[in-house]
């Protein structure tokens, strides 16, 4: 079997890098440092130069200006994207374009998709749920106006918490139930009658939004009621969130070994020291472990081929060793460095932050490890 990523993959992982290249991470203030959001909006001049590089329309089929690629390539973008802690939604954005074009009907593809893909429109997802720890397509009422048949318009009524870049895109996918116990996802405008936000903040110092929806009316041609749509669309922004572990990871294991290389304690450099070194190799086959576990999950998103399990086994399994894994990383990175990992003037203490968010983000580990179990109990090994 041949592993290798394809051509197409390689050449937007590149093409990542080199946007990426000159982001610094500590371009805006620091989150111990302030009392609010660390900036008032995302960086705008990025996410110009990701649209130029045609990295937004990257899952986007050619009719719709895009490139046509998988979940695969999309994470091998993120990756690169995490490593300078990139302030910009290219996951959410992706994602709810990439669902848009999987389940959304043509009116809504033709008026969406190529406007995203350009960086004109920025969508995001509500996936918190009310409270954080409930799921998202429970906290949200969704029903049809009678009388209409499926043109009818939907009302919506309820709450979504710390919903990412909430304030800055135009539009926020809402997972949604119905009295038939089904979900939808609608297409919320951020400014539309009956709906409102409230200012809440990440760990990293970002702004989130809590979105309050009453009666709020949505046209159908803006609501996607197609089963297993929400589904599909969480599995691809879990996976995604693994991506952004694993790049954020990566650097702050490469940031250890640079500092514990220069540091000396007894003439020598602490990284020879059998206790640093058996720490920090540790926390490389954490990485390994969150590599190989992302790419089953990307691969099974992208190929639809099946397994013993759902994908969604696959994505718990991801995004266990995402949670668990990328906390060790920046945990033993703050050992290793000693007082000056919590400088605010060194980078590091900016990783940890936005680690725990996305350690957090889309379900923790043990979270996840229920919902395996549960799998694990529905479905034959044998």
């Amino acid at each position: 079997m041949d592993f290798t990523f394809s051509e197409e993959q390689q050449a937007a992982a590149e093409a990542a890098r080199g946007v990426f290249a000159d982001v610094a991470p500590d371009a805006v203030p620091s989150p111990a440092l302030t009392t609010g959001a660390v900036a008032d909006e995302f960086d705008r001049a990025l996410w110009s130069r990701l649209a130029d590089a045609d990295l937004l329309s990257l899952l986007a089929a050619e009719e719709y200006g895009g490139a046509g690629l998988d979940a695969v390539a999309l994470c091998l973008v993120l990756r690169e994207s995490a490593k300078v802690l990139a302030r910009v939604p290219l996951l959410e954005n992706s994602a709810a374009m990439a669902a848009v074009q999987a389940y959304g009907g043509p009116e809504l593809r033709g008026r969406l998709l190529e406007r995203a893909g350009r960086g004109e429109v920025v969508l995001t997802v509500a996936t918190s749920g009310r409270t954080g720890h409930d799921p998202a397509e429970l906290a949200v009422t969704a029903r049809q106006e009678e009388g209409e048949g499926e043109g009818a318009d939907w009302l919506l009524d309820g709450v979504q918490t710390a919903v990412p870049w909430a304030y800055d895109a135009d539009f926020v996918v809402v997972p949604a139930h119905t009295a038939a116990d089904r979900t939808v996802l609608a297409l919320v405008p951020r400014v539309h009658d009956g709906v409102a936000l409230g200012e809440q903040f990440s760990t990293s110092g970002e702004r989130l939004g809590e979105l309050r929806l009453e009666s709020v009316r949505i046209t159908a041609r803006d609501v996607i009621d197609v089963e297993g749509a929400w589904e599909w669309l969480r599995d691809l922004l879990t996976t995604g969130t693994c991506a952004l572990a694993l790049g954020l990871g990566e650097r702050v294991l490469r940031m250890s070994s640079e500092y514990t290389s220069k540091r000396e304690q007894f003439g020598f450099p602490v990284a020879t020291f059998q206790a640093v070194a058996v720490q920090a190799a540790d926390r490389y086959i954490d990485l390994r472990a969150m590599e190989v576990t992302l790419w089953q999950a990307a691969w099974r998103i992208a190929s639809a081929a099946r397994g013993a399990l759902p994908v969604a086994g696959d994505v718990a399994v991801a995004k266990i060793w995402a949670s668990e894994g990328v906390r060790r990383v920046v945990q033993t990175a703050q050992h290793l460095h000693g007082g000056f990992g919590a400088d605010v003037d060194y980078p590091l203490h900016r990783y940890h932050a936005w680690a725990k968010h996305l350690e957090l983000s889309l379900g923790p580990a043990a979270a996840h490890e229920e919902a395996l179990g549960d799998l694990l109990a529905a479905h034959s090994l044998g």
